[in-house]
């Protein structure tokens, strides 16, 4: 019987699926930041910066344990960005190094072509989307590129700090 060819395919949840790791960016959220690429994106947006991306079988596999020790071992970094490609493309792992490095004390941005309000109506986006700190949405629209926006590449983008949005818990009174 023959079959796809998935060996280049992600298959264990310990690792992800890369187009390269930078290991201290001043450009990729708010102070000095690990960027993690991810490989894969149905976007394809026109004029993408990181059109290398794209493609789901490129890149290659690195264990969450790696990054975590990049992370660790630079005394220089604030937290971790989750870019790509689109980290929500791959859930499951993203979900589990984003908690993890929450846990470690840093915090997460991400960045995706989806919108918030498309992310909140899929159970699997919030998977992610619970560890993210900071999310750039939306897609790049190369008619809307605006080289003096922070962290942005177009102006439909948004920069939108997770706590919020967030709704407080109902406040409770005993009478």
């Amino acid at each position: 019987m023959t079959g796809l060819n998935t060996s280049h395919l992600q298959i264990s949840k310990n690792t992800i699926r890369v187009a390269g790791i930078l290991e201290e960016s001043i450009v990729d959220g708010p102070g000095v930041r690990l960027v993690v690429f991810t490989q894969g994106c149905k976007h394809h947006c026109t004029g993408c910066h990181n059109p290398e991306t794209h493609d789901f079988s490129g890149g290659y596999d690195i264990a969450i344990e790696e990054i975590l020790t990049m992370l660790k071992e630079n005394p220089m970094i604030d937290g971790i960005t989750l870019s790509g490609g689109d980290p929500f493309e791959q859930v499951e792992p993203c979900s589990i190094l984003a908690s993890r490095v929450q846990e470690l004390g840093y915090d997460v941005v991400a960045y995706t072509g989806y919108t918030y309000e498309t992310l909140l109506k899929s159970r699997k986006y919030l998977q992610l989307l619970q560890y993210v700190d900071i999310l750039i949405d939306g897609r790049f629209e190369i008619e809307k590129m605006d080289l003096t926006l922070a962290f942005r590449g177009s102006s439909n983008q948004r920069i939108l700090y997770m706590q919020e949005q967030k709704e407080p818990a109902p406040l409770f009174l005993a009478i």
